[in-house]
């Protein structure tokens, strides 16, 4: 009870200050700095950017009020680290580690101490990583990474009034679970609805086939909102057919109904494990067809074992793209590869994002209240302060995954959607 009366009556505060000081939000371009870390097959958390990073190559401080943000804030990151979905996680916390570093070479006065805790994708795990974050007294949290997990944390999350922006879980059950988890990925509505539209407006196909995966809430969000969208503009969906976790191994049925209904594109919103399959056993019986994913495919070029050819031509709904040449993008790819000597996927251009709105959203706040010390601050009250940063429509981020981008106060985040399409053994924008 005292635990939400504070946090009322900080939030009380904060919007009679915010409603007296004008303005308009600042924003950052993040810059990735010159990269010389080397590689490491460790887990994600192990692999740092190069601490001594040049400022000047790193993003400005917003411009604005006289406020300075100082102190030290301890950000964590809940994620698979190790297990089937690894693959997210690293991507996400390599790319977190590169924006702390960055954003620590910025200025002495404010700096970010940062640790990633690994839940294999799995609830309760998940749960028990982010106590050991509670244990570290941490004050907010990247993640996390994957929904199930992020939808149980987020619970403890609200309750215990820490702030949360996950790069990755996308499902509109996790921001139900409380006003202070945000997300910087699309929602599955999104990419449900943006996805049809992309297909109608680029004549990408007449007769949709679909294979999703009903034991899962991100797939079967997008799914839903997908034929909604469909009929609404009328794409005709001819083939939709199922899995489940257990039987994903064989998707003979699903590709001979495809196949039968003469469908001209098959729609994917799945994950890259599965999809990987498909695109062998599609190949193995002769069947070829243009396939459309989602950001749960992204990765898919960096399975273990799978021959990339059988990508060729696959495409993806995805709000950032490697091949794009613009300077931030550049900038953070080039660091990336000299880090982890890979191209980094979404989810690690997601995890970027995250310690940098983090930080514009600190910023924001110091700007308009004369400044602002986080050390020391409970994460109750750094929780109040993004709330009210995150919920105000003249705060905006410029990342590397959306210029402008808003959040509206139920979490979700605006900004536009990209498509890519594999060629070459590479992600190439469309």
């Amino acid at each position: 009870m005292k635990r939400r009366l504070l946090s009322l009556m900080l939030t009380a505060a904060m919007v009679c200050t915010l409603t007296a000081c004008g303005g308009t939000a600042p924003t950052t371009a993040p810059a990735a700095a010159d990269a010389g870390t080397e590689a490491s097959d460790a887990p994600a958390d192990d692999a740092k950017a190069d601490e001594g990073t040049d400022s000047a190559d790193t993003p400005a401080a917003s411009e604005g009020g006289s406020g300075s943000l100082t102190g030290t804030l301890k950000i964590g990151m809940i994620g698979p680290l190790t297990g089937a979905a690894a693959l997210y996680g690293n991507a996400v916390t390599n790319g977190t580690q590169i924006a702390v570093d960055e954003i620590n070479a910025i200025s002495s006065d404010f700096q970010m101490e940062y640790q990633p805790e690994d839940d294999e994708h799995d609830a309760e795990k998940s749960v028990n990583a982010y106590n050991k974050l509670r244990d570290w007294d941490v004050q907010a949290i990247v993640g996390c990474v994957t929904t199930t997990p992020c939808v149980a944390v987020a619970a403890e999350a609200n309750n215990d009034r820490v702030f949360m922006l996950t790069p990755s879980a996308s499902a509109t059950s996790v921001t139900e679970q409380g006003d202070d988890i945000f997300q910087l990925c699309f929602s599955d509505p999104n990419q449900g609805s943006a996805s049809a539209q992309y297909i109608k407006d680029n004549n990408l196909g007449s007769k949709i086939a679909i294979i999703y995966n009903n034991s899962d809430v991100y797939s079967t969000g997008i799914y839903q909102t997908f034929t909604a969208k469909a009929q609404e503009i009328g794409l005709e969906v001819v083939s939709t057919t199922t899995f489940t976790d257990d039987t994903a191994n064989d998707f003979s049925v699903q590709l001979t109904d495809a196949q039968k209904a003469e469908a001209d594109l098959i729609f994917l919103p799945i994950y890259y494990t599965p999809a990987s399959l498909i695109l062998q056993q599609a190949d193995s019986m002769g069947y070829k067809v243009p396939m459309f994913g989602v950001d749960g495919m992204d990765g898919i070029l960096g399975l273990e074992g799978f021959d990339t050819k059988l990508a060729e031509g696959v495409m993806l709904l995805t709000p950032f793209s490697a091949d794009a040449k613009d300077e931030k993008t550049v900038n953070f790819v080039t660091k990336y590869q000299d880090s982890f000597k890979e191209i980094p996927i979404q989810f690690a251009a997601d995890g970027y994002d995250c310690p940098y709105a983090i930080y514009e959203a600190l910023k924001y706040y110091a700007d308009k209240n004369g400044g602002l010390d986080v050390t020391g601050k409970s994460n109750e009250e750094i929780c109040e302060i993004l709330v009210s940063v995150f919920s105000d429509s003249n705060f905006s981020v410029d990342g590397i995954t959306g210029e402008g981008m808003t959040w509206t106060a139920n979490g979700e985040v605006n900004k536009a959607p990209k498509a890519v399409v594999i060629k070459d053994g590479v992600y190439v924008g469309l």
